[in-house]
C-alpha cells in the first residue's frame, strides 16, 4: 500500500515533463494509474472485507511513531471513489484542458498528488498517520482550486477554503494529541477497542470529550457543515473536473470518513453524536434550500453537495448498524451521481458558453444524450428506483424508523424533509439545464465522446449498482458488523436491496418524490419570498477574518514601534505570562539539585555574573559589545567544563564572528549610548521584568533537566551503533554520522556569519561616491576610530 502510495507521487512528478510532450499523454498517464489502483484495491478485496490489509512502515519505533494503512471496507468503498470515479475524471479532463491552456500540465500534476493524499487519508490506520495526509489534502485542494492565481476568485476561493479546512486540521491535531495520550496509543483498531470494552479515559470523562470535540471540528470544516459551509461553494471557481473531483467524489467526504473511522468507538457518547447528527440534519435542510435559489448550475450542485455531506454524516454518526449500511451504500451513490453531474455542467458550459439555467433554453431537444444522462445521474440523486441512490436513502428511512423512539423519529423526519428538497433541486436542475422555457433555444458546439463518455460509465455504474445491492451489501455489512442494531430484530437482519415491500420507508420515498415534484412545480415563488434572514455563515466567516486583519494591524502598531527594549520587553513579558503559571503549578525542584558539579563552574559563572552586571552599567558601545562576548565566551567555557568541547567550539567561533561583526557595524555608529531615561517608573518595570524573566529561564532549565530520570528511549541504539561507525565517542558518532544533514546546517550558518563579516569589512573600505564625487562619512577617520575605541 505503500508503494502505491508512493507512485503517485512519482509520478506526478514526472506529469508537467509529459505535459508539454503531450497534454492528453499526460491525464491518461495519471487515469491508467488510479485505475491500476482500483484493480489492485478489488484484487485485496476478499481479504479487505474480513480482517483487512495492513502494511506499516516504522518511522521512530522507539517513540511509537509509524507510518500504518489498513485497507478494510470503508477504504475499499472510498477507493472506489479516489480511484475509479478519479480516473473518469482525468480521462475528462484531457478533453475538458483546451490545447493552449496553461493549467493542463499543472492540473493533470496535482490531480495525481490529490489522489495519492487522498488514497493514503482513506487508508490510514492510525491518527496521526491520518492527519498527516489530511493536511496535505489540504494543501493540494488550495493549489487546484487557486489554479495559477490570474484570477481573483480563484484566490479568494482557495484561501477561504484553505482558512476553513486548516482551523478545523489545526483543532483536530490538538484533539488527536490528546486523545492519543489518554488511549496510550494513535492506532485507531486499539483506540476502538478501548472504547468499546469502557476502559477508554475511564476516569477523564471531561477530557475525553473535549478530545472528540476539537476532532469533530476537523471532519465538519473538512466536509463543508454548517456553520462552515460557505466555503464549498465558493470552491466552484475552480475548473469543472477539479469541482467533480475534490467536491463531489473524494476531498469533501475526507470529514465523513473520519466519523465514519471512529463512529464505532464513539457513537454511543453523546458529545459525539449529538452535533455530528443535529448539525448534519440543519446542514442538510439548509443545502437543500439554498440549492432551490441558485441560477447557476454549478453552484446548485455545490449547495446539493452540501445537503448531500449532512445526509451522510447523520448516518455514520447514528452509530447503528442499519445506518452505517445506508450511509455505505449513499457515500458510493453521492461520488456515482454528483460527479456525471458536474461533468454534464462542464459539458454544457464548454458547449453552450454558460451555465446560467436563465440562459439555456431548448438544450434537452439538441443534447439528447446529454438530457438522458443527466436525467439517470439525476434519479440517483433523487432517490427513485431502481438506482443505488434509492437503495441507500430507504435504508436510510428504515434505519430510524426501527430505532423508534424520540431520535429515531426526529431523525427519520428531518432525513424525509431534506430528501423531499433533494427531489426538489434535482427537478430545478433538469428543468433549467434542458427544458424549453423561452422563445430563443440555446445553440450548442457537439459534445465530445471525451466530455460524455466518462459521465456515461459513472452514471450507468450508479445505475447498475442498485441491481447489484447484494455486492453492495457485502462491502457495507464488513464495515458495520461492529455496530449495535438498534430497534427490533429486523433491524439485526436487514440487508440492502431494491424490494423489501410496502412499509414505512417505501412511503416516506413516495412523499420525498411526491412533496419534492409540488416545491418544484408550485414553490418557485415562495423560495424567492422565503429569505433566511438573519445569521449568514459567509458574513460571518467574512467579520472574522476582517476582524482578525484589524486586531493583527492594532497589536502590530502598539507593538512595532521601532525599539529594541520594548520588542524585548514583550518577549519577556509573554515568556513571563504563558509558561509560568504552569510551572508554577506543576514544576518542582529536583530533590539532589547542587549548586555546582565541578569548582571550575564557580570561577567561569562568576565572571559571567560580573560580565551582566557591568553590561547593564555600560555607557559606551564597545565597551557593550566586550561585556556580550566575555559573557558569550563564559558560556562557552561552561560547555568546555561540562565536557561538551563541539558545543564550546561553535559557542567561540559564533562570538567572534558576532564581535568582529559588532566592531565594524560600531564604526557607523555614535561612541555612546544615548542619555538613559533616568525616570524611576520607567526603569523599576523594566528592571522587573527583566529580573522575573530570568529567574523563570534559570528555573525552568533546572526544573526541566532534572525532570528526566532515565535515559531518551533511543540514547540506546546511538550507544549500540556508535562502535559500528568507527567512532569511540558517541557525541562524535552523532555529530558526524547521525547529524550530519544538522552539522551541515551549522556549517552554513558559519559561512553566512562569515560573509557578512565580509561585506562589512569591505564596505568600510570605501565610500560612497555620488555624481563622480568622494563623499567623505568620517565614519574611518583617525578621530572616529580614537573616540570609538576610548
Amino acid at each position: 500500500m505503500l508503494a502505491v502510495v508512493a507512485a503517485h507521487i512519482v509520478l506526478a512528478l514526472c506529469l508537467p515533463a509529459l505535459a508539454r510532450y503531450n497534454r492528453r499523454l499526460a491525464f491518461a498517464a495519471g487515469a491508467a494509474l488510479l485505475a491500476a489502483t482500483l484493480v489492485w484495491a478489488m484484487m485485496q478485496a476478499p481479504a479487505a472485507l474480513g480482517t483487512g490489509v495492513t502494511d506499516e512502515l516504522a518511522w521512530a519505533p522507539e517513540l511509537g511513531l509509524s507510518l500504518s494503512l489498513r485497507l478494510d471496507a470503508l477504504a475499499l468503498a472510498m477507493i472506489v471513489l479516489v480511484s475509479g470515479v478519479g480516473a473518469l475524471i482525468l480521462v475528462y479532463a484531457a478533453w475538458y484542458f483546451g490545447p493552449r491552456s496553461t493549467d493542463a500540465a499543472r492540473s493533470a500534476a496535482l490531480l495525481v498528488t490529490f489522489a495519492g493524499m487522498m488514497l493514503g487519508l482513506v487508508l490510514a490506520d492510525d491518527l496521526l498517520t491520518l492527519y498527516v495526509f489530511w493536511e496535505l489534502t489540504s494543501l493540494t485542494s488550495f493549489l487546484l482550486v487557486g489554479q495559477g492565481g490570474q484570477y481573483r476568485e480563484n484566490r479568494r476561493a482557495a484561501v477561504q477554503a484553505l482558512l476553513v479546512t486548516v482551523f478545523g486540521g489545526l483543532a483536530m491535531l490538538l484533539g488527536i494529541v490528546l486523545l492519543g495520550q489518554l488511549a496510550g496509543t494513535y492506532s485507531i483498531p486499539e483506540i476502538t477497542a478501548a472504547a468499546n470494552a469502557g476502559t477508554l479515559a475511564a476516569d477523564q470523562p471531561v477530557a475525553l470529550g473535549f478530545a472528540l470535540v476539537l476532532i469533530l471540528l476537523g471532519a465538519l470544516t473538512k466536509s463543508a457543515q454548517l456553520p462552515f459551509h460557505p466555503w464549498l461553494p465558493y470552491a466552484m471557481a475552480a475548473p469543472t473536473p477539479i469541482s467533480a473531483y475534490l467536491h463531489a467524489a473524494s476531498m469533501v467526504k475526507a470529514g465523513v470518513v473520519l466519523v465514519a473511522r471512529l463512529g464505532p468507538a464513539f457513537s454511543p457518547f453523546a458529545v459525539w453524536w449529538v452535533p455530528v447528527v443535529v448539525l448534519g440534519l440543519a446542514t442538510m435542510l439548509l443545502g437543500g434550500w439554498r440549492a432551490l435559489r441558485q441560477t447557476d448550475l454549478k453552484r446548485l450542485l455545490a449547495f446539493g453537495t452540501v445537503s448531500q455531506l449532512g445526509f451522510l454524516m447523520v448516518l455514520f454518526g447514528a452509530g447503528s448498524r442499519v445506518a452505517a449500511l445506508a450511509g455505505i451504500a449513499m457515500l458510493l451513490a453521492h461520488g456515482l451521481f454528483k460527479a456525471p453531474l458536474f461533468m454534464v455542467v462542464g459539458a454544457i458550459d464548454k458547449a453552450c458558453g454558460t451555465r446560467d439555467l436563465r440562459e439555456l433554453c431548448g438544450l434537452g431537444r439538441r443534447k439528447r444524450g446529454l438530457a438522458v444522462l443527466a436525467a439517470i445521474a439525476g434519479m440517483s440523486m433523487a432517490g427513485l428506483p431502481p438506482m443505488l441512490g434509492f437503495v441507500g436513502k430507504e435504508a436510510a428511512y428504515e434505519a430510524f424508523v426501527l430505532e423508534g423512539g424520540v431520535r429515531g423519529w426526529i431523525v427519520a423526519i428531518g432525513l424525509l424533509a431534506g430528501s423531499l428538497l433533494t427531489v426538489a433541486y434535482t427537478a430545478r436542475f433538469l428543468w433549467g439545464a434542458f427544458a424549453t422555457k423561452g422563445l430563443q433555444p440555446t445553440g450548442g458546439d457537439p459534445v465530445p465522446l471525451g466530455l460524455s463518455g466518462p459521465a456515461w460509465l459513472c452514471a450507468l455504474t450508479g445505475l447498475a449498482a442498485g441491481f447489484a445491492a447484494p455486492a453492495v451489501q457485502e462491502l457495507a455489512a464488513a464495515y458495520a458488523r461492529p455496530l449495535p442494531s438498534l430497534g427490533d430484530a429486523y433491524a439485526a437482519q436487514y440487508e440492502l436491496g431494491l424490494w423489501h415491500g410496502f412499509g414505512i420507508a417505501l412511503l416516506f420515498s413516495a412523499i420525498a418524490v411526491a412533496g419534492g415534484l409540488l416545491l418544484h412545480q408550485y414553490g418557485a415563488a415562495l423560495t424567492e419570498r422565503v429569505v433566511l434572514h438573519g445569521l449568514s455563515a459567509q458574513r460571518g466567516y467574512e467579520s472574522v477574518v476582517t476582524g482578525m486583519e484589524r486586531a493583527a494591524i492594532t497589536v502590530t502598531g502598539r507593538l512595532q514601534i521601532g525599539s529594541l527594549p520594548v520588542y524585548l520587553g514583550f518577549i519577556l513579558v509573554t515568556l513571563i505570562a504563558l509558561p509560568a503559571p504552569a510551572l508554577l503549578m506543576g514544576g518542582a525542584l529536583p530533590q539532589d539539585q547542587s549548586v555546582y558539579h565541578s569548582i571550575m563552574q564557580v570561577p567561569v559563572g562568576l565572571m559571567v555574573i560580573v560580565a551582566a552586571i557591568a553590561l547593564c552599567r555600560a555607557r559606551r558601545r564597545f565597551t557593550a559589545v566586550l561585556l556580550v562576548g566575555a559573557v558569550g565566551y563564559g558560556i562557552g567555557g561552561l560547555f568546555v567544563i561540562d565536557g561538551a568541547p563541539d558545543l564550546a567550539l561553535a559557542q567561540f567561533l559564533v562570538e567572534t564572528l558576532t564581535l568582529v561583526a559588532f566592531v565594524f557595524v560600531l564604526r557607523r555608529l555614535p561612541a555612546h549610548f544615548d542619555e538613559p531615561d533616568t525616570e524611576r517608573r520607567v526603569r523599576l518595570p523594566k528592571a522587573a521584568v527583566a529580573s522575573v524573566g530570568g529567574v523563570l529561564v534559570a528555573g525552568m532549565a533546572v526544573i526541566f533537566s532534572g525532570a528526566r530520570v532515565q535515559p531518551p528511549a533511543t540514547t540506546a541504539d546511538f550507544v549500540a551503533s556508535a562502535p559500528d561507525a568507527g567512532a569511540t565517542n558517541l557525541i562524535s558518532a552523532i555529530l558526524v554520522d547521525f547529524r550530519a544533514l544538522d552539522t551541515i546546517g551549522e556549517i552554513t550558518i558559519l559561512l553566512i556569519c562569515a560573509a557578512g563579516t565580509a561585506s562589512l569589512v569591505l564596505a568600510t573600505r570605501y565610500d560612497k561616491r555620488k555624481g563622480g564625487q568622494v563623499v567623505t562619512s568620517g565614519s574611518g577617520s583617525p578621530k572616529h576610530e580614537q573616540e570609538v575605541m576610548g
